[in-house]
């Protein structure tokens, strides 16, 4: 069954549209299920995903991935759902989404705010709902082959990947360790101590020579 869908945008992972099976099942799992998809939209923002189709196993369920033109198609159905016709379900998706001005998806930076999709979600996930209909025997038995380009991802996998990545990030953003030298507490207290006095030196001595010159400009005139 097609419990969860929702599209995005690849460049920078904000969800557009989405589609939820039931809207009164707005409790824990649905509320899960979606963070789950949101970060898998973001792992794909980030480049983590090298293939434009896959399918990631949560629990007794798989969110299935297409990736195609720049936008992201996801869908959370029953581990017993056919993936291939999972996939026919997105590429359906993806078709009507083409429609669409691109000029207008760009535009849209707050999330799930393209509710005009939301509707023709709703109307394709009623069509693959029961997978013994006519219409979808027949995209289960035609092109057999079609699943050899859909790969599986672990999802303690990808969080691995994550970790591994933050990681990296924070490690080139730390500031490096002073010299060693000046991280000794004990010369710091001397440089606390000693410098305004060698600039009290410094300076006298750079008056006194200032006066020394100016005398001897003044004797060597007056003669």
């Amino acid at each position: 069954m097609v419990k969860i869908t929702i599209v995005g945008r690849a460049r920078d992972g904000l969800p557009l549209a989405q589609r939820v099976r039931y809207m009164n099942e707005e409790n824990c799992y649905v509320s899960c299920y979606r963070q789950q998809a949101e970060f898998i939209l973001q792992e794909i923002s980030r480049g983590a995903f090298m293939a434009s189709k896959f399918t990631i196993p949560v629990d007794h369920c798989s969110f299935n991935c297409l990736v195609e033109n720049g936008v992201v198609f996801i869908v959370l159905c029953d581990s017993s759902y056919p993936r291939k016709l999972a996939f026919h379900y997105l590429q359906d998706l993806q078709k009507e989404f083409d429609k669409f001005n691109k000029t207008l998806i760009d535009n849209i930076t707050r999330p799930y705010t393209f509710v005009k999709f939301d509707g023709i979600i709703a109307n394709f996930s009623r069509q693959y709902i029961d997978t013994r209909t006519q219409a979808n025997l027949s995209k289960l038995n035609a092109n057999r082959k079609q699943d050899l380009d859909i790969i599986t991802e672990d999802m303690s996998n990808i969080l691995e990947r994550r970790r591994n990545s933050e990681t990296l990030e924070r490690s080139q953003v730390t500031p490096q360790p002073a010299s060693s030298i000046w991280c000794s507490s004990c010369l710091e207290v001397i440089a606390l101590k000693w410098v305004p006095i060698m600039i009290t030196v410094i300076t006298s001595m750079t008056l006194l020579w200032a006066i020394l010159v100016l005398t001897d400009d003044y004797i060597v005139t007056s003669w």
